[in-house]
């Protein structure tokens, strides 16, 4: 080897070794401390009752502690999404998320706003429910099914309220979808998330919302809430009396508040596949499904190529929609 080939391989030494470094990081040594699972709204809605079963289980894969960070704000999810997408690519910050994930980015530039973060900055790793957002008002309120409450609300425009997690998010697009499709306006009333939403319709501060199975199911069954329509394509198993709003001539009414499992796109390989591995195991376990059926939620597990076509055939009709509602608060 000549002087020149010699200085050349030396100079990529340090190179190689750090390759050979992130290569050993990402196959051997992944975890090396606690892994984050931030969750962009407050306890108690959709996200949450995700996380919590599924950061218990991974923590007993993975072998360290997986904690679950509440990290509401923004509107819809928009903060704990953002922080999330800015963290070190290592495997070490994950995020739990819904369908309002691809949304929160077009409501942004529909209002000229800054983009907090694009959804290319994520990489899915697996889908862990998906169920269709229900309509549900008190058991005290005088409407016993959705053409009750239209024709209330043909007679009192802008007057019945309802709550959601934040502008644009999951919640707020079902219940604009469907006051569109049936020609009525509504009062949006936003709240920091799911729980708080949830908190002021028991509480009497709204008077209507649309939310996941598993949040409404433990209060229609304490006799609090009634459950008017299913923004699903079928029925469900937890609520089959309910009609779909698409049995009810709603054709363009079908929203789902599914949740998953992100890392950033700037993970290695490596340490991806660890977590899709480590999250079959997880949507394996008894202790998960048996949380899950507990609460209205059946498992909905998606490896990450169907999760990733999933995210972008679902995220291309709420875009859409988002489009159609246009500019509201």
């Amino acid at each position: 080897m000549n002087r020149r080939d010699l200085l050349r391989a030396a100079a990529m030494l340090p190179l190689a070794q750090t390759a050979l470094s992130r290569t050993g990081f990402a196959q051997g040594a992944y975890p090396s401390r606690n892994v984050t699972m931030i969750v962009p709204f407050p306890a108690g809605g959709q996200a949450d009752l995700a996380a919590r079963p599924v950061a218990m289980a991974l923590e007993r894969i993975l072998g360290k502690p997986v904690i679950v960070d509440n990290r509401a704000g923004g509107g819809g999810g928009s903060v704990g999404n953002a922080a999330a997408a800015r963290a070190e690519p290592d495997g070490h910050t994950l995020l739990m998320t819904l369908s309002s994930l691809a949304v929160l980015p077009e409501a942004d530039r529909l209002f000229d706003r800054p983009v907090a973060y694009e959804v290319s900055q994520f990489a899915p790793i697996a889908r862990v429910l998906a169920d269709p957002t229900l309509l549900a008002v008190p058991a005290s309120a005088p409407w016993k099914t959705v053409q009750d409450f239209v024709d209330d609300a043909k007679k009192r425009p802008g007057q019945i309220t309802y709550g959601s997690s934040g502008p644009y998010g999951t919640l707020h697009v079902a219940m604009e979808m469907f006051a569109t499709s049936a020609g009525i306006k509504l009062l949006h009333v936003p709240f920091r998330g799911a729980g708080p939403a949830m908190t002021a319709i028991l509480g009497g501060t709204v008077q209507a919302i649309a939310a996941a199975p598993g949040t409404l199911k433990p209060q229609v069954d304490d006799g609090k809430l009634r459950v008017l329509g299913n923004c699903g394509a079928q029925r469900i198993a937890s609520f089959p009396d309910v009609p779909t709003f698409q049995e009810l001539g709603y054709k363009d009414v079908e929203m789902y508040i599914w949740a998953g499992v992100f890392g950033q796109s700037a993970m290695p390989a490596p340490i991806v596949n660890r977590l899709r591995e480590a999250m079959a195991q997880v949507m394996k376990s008894p202790d998960v499904i048996k949380i899950f059926e507990a609460s209205g939620s059946l498992v909905a597990y998606q490896d990450a190529p169907e999760f990733s076509q999933f995210v972008r055939e679902d995220s291309a009709r709420l875009i859409a929609a988002v489009k159609k509602i246009g500019k509201v608060e």
